[in-house]
């Protein structure tokens, strides 16, 4: 790039030369230059620089290299290295602790090049739902259902009943057995209802259509409970989102085990640790990265209003880097199972994610 005090002499020369009676053009071509870009330097008196950019942009809000390596520390910590940072700040704003927002964890990582998609994600498909359920508070609404545990046989499985609060997400009844039974099925609910203090007519009850679900022992003591019933067209797992993304994330989970269980002790005792784990310590995305054992507790409000006043607290301090109004920590009111399509674009945040 030619410097601005040649490109004066530059204009300088060729005026004098024009003025003596020589071409443009031809002083321009023994100066190594096009008309053009004489012309230009011309009409800016030759004090500007050229339109293309000399220097890059840095913001002034821009984190420090420390704040950096801070951030890269933290998420490849012992205690953070296996989360993502949806799930890292939550947990850094519930211990009242703010290093740097969730897109920027995303940033920093992805510029280290820590950052991969493990999998495509289907697109989703409208479908005409069941009759919408909603739920306001805990033990009004449940999903349940029975997934399969390899055992070290071949061919044959352990089975896995799984009951849920979807208000909550907790997990309120659990147990593994050797086969599909309605009668098993009906234990573990009358064993819920007691620990839980269930009312007549306080829960809706949702599954598929196997045929633990609808068998003649649990009908009946669905009616025997005053539960409400609530089923799953046939062949579709769209309908029971829920349980089904509850056991995606446990077939999912990096300690889930790579051989079969070599006794139903066993899948029992793996159970009791992922129940335990995903209760009191999995911070869900769709409760706003609450533990379902504390939004079952009522406890979610506080935590939530806390993290709000370490987000106002963090803006307060550098509000420079906050284009807008902090992260809502608001809790969700409603959750819907199988909504309506009027209700599909009420509330996004409170329909299913995966867990």
């Amino acid at each position: 790039m030619i410097p601005i005090p040649e490109r004066k002499q530059f204009v300088q020369w060729v005026a004098e030369a024009s003025a003596a009676g020589a071409r443009r053009h031809k002083a321009c071509e023994l100066l190594g230059i096009a008309p053009r870009t004489l012309e230009r330097w011309r009409h800016c008196g030759g004090l500007k620089h050229d339109a293309r950019t000399t220097r890059a942009y840095v913001p002034e809000n821009k984190l420090s290299d420390q704040e950096r390596e801070q951030v890269l520390a933290v998420a490849n910590s012992a205690e953070f290295a296996h989360l993502p940072p949806s799930q890292i700040v939550p947990i850094l704003a519930e211990r009242g602790e703010y290093i740097a927002s969730e897109s920027t964890f995303y940033r920093v990582l992805r510029e280290a090049r820590q950052l991969k998609h493990r999998q495509a994600s289907r697109p989703t498909t409208v479908r005409h739902k069941p009759k919408a359920l909603q739920a306001t508070a805990p033990n009004q609404l449940y999903s349940w259902d029975i997934t399969y545990l390899p055992s070290a046989i071949k061919g044959m499985f352990f089975y896995l009943y799984l009951f849920m609060d979807v208000y909550s997400r907790k997990i309120v009844g659990w147990q593994v057995y050797e086969q599909e039974s309605s009668e098993w099925a009906a234990e573990i609910l009358r064993d819920t209802a007691q620990r839980e203090g269930i009312d007549r007519n306080q829960v809706a009850l949702h599954s598929d259509n196997g045929g633990p679900m609808k068998g003649a022992t649990m009908l009946a003591t669905l009616q025997a409970l005053g539960i409400m019933p609530s089923f799953s067209r046939p062949a579709v797992s769209n309908d029971n989102p829920y349980s089904e993304s509850l056991f995606k994330t446990l077939k999912y989970r990096p300690e889930y085990p790579a051989q079969p269980f070599s006794s139903i002790t066993e899948a029992r005792q793996w159970v009791a640790g992922f129940v335990d784990w995903y209760n009191h310590d999995h911070r869900h995305s769709a409760i706003q990265f609450v533990t379902p054992a504390q939004r079952h507790a009522g406890l979610d409000a506080a935590i939530l209003a806390n993290r709000e006043a370490v987000y106002e607290a963090a803006k307060a301090r550098h509000p420079e880097r906050w284009s807008r109004e902090t992260r809502n920590w608001d809790p969700v009111l409603e959750v819907y199972l199988n909504p309506e399509k009027s209700l599909d674009n009420k509330r996004p945040d409170t329909l299913e994610k995966a867990a």
